[in-house]
């Protein structure tokens, strides 16, 4: 897991690292707030947030003008890496690997400040019927 570590553990000089999203739906207060996720994430990381590249197509290519700009910003000397808020960033499912494949020949990291996405699969309560929820104080 030593690919894992990030800037804590690993001795690197001037972390540059470069965002990318993908916002196919919502407008500018949306925008702001997924820059504001990387931004703050680099903080507590202690890295350099130089830019972020936004894909806003429904349709994605691999090759998109966004995703072309993020991996012609890694070749530059000092990026350290990518960081994207998660996977689905990356694109969608049918692109995601190849564009994994590509951050990695850059030399560079992948970062996904959430790596997993939560379940959502719901508990059923002891002794109540499937269709029926808890109300108050029953």
């Amino acid at each position: 897991m030593d690919d894992d570590l990030i800037t804590e553990r690993r001795s690197v000089a001037c972390p540059q690292v470069f965002g990318h999203l993908r916002q196919v739906t919502g407008g500018p207060a949306r925008h702001a707030a997924l820059v504001g996720c990387l931004t703050e994430y680099c903080r507590q990381h202690e890295l350099t947030l130089c830019g972020v590249f936004t894909d806003r197509e429904a349709m994605v290519a691999v090759r998109s003008p966004a995703f072309v700009g993020l991996l012609d910003a890694l070749e530059l000397p000092d990026a350290y890496g990518a960081v994207v808020p998660a996977l689905g960033h990356l694109g969608p499912k049918h692109v995601v690997s190849e564009r994994q494949r590509q951050i990695g020949a850059t030399g560079t990291r992948l970062i996904v400040i959430r790596p997993f996405r939560p379940t959502t699969e719901r508990v059923p309560l002891i002794g109540v019927s499937p269709g029926l929820q808890a109300q108050g104080d029953t």
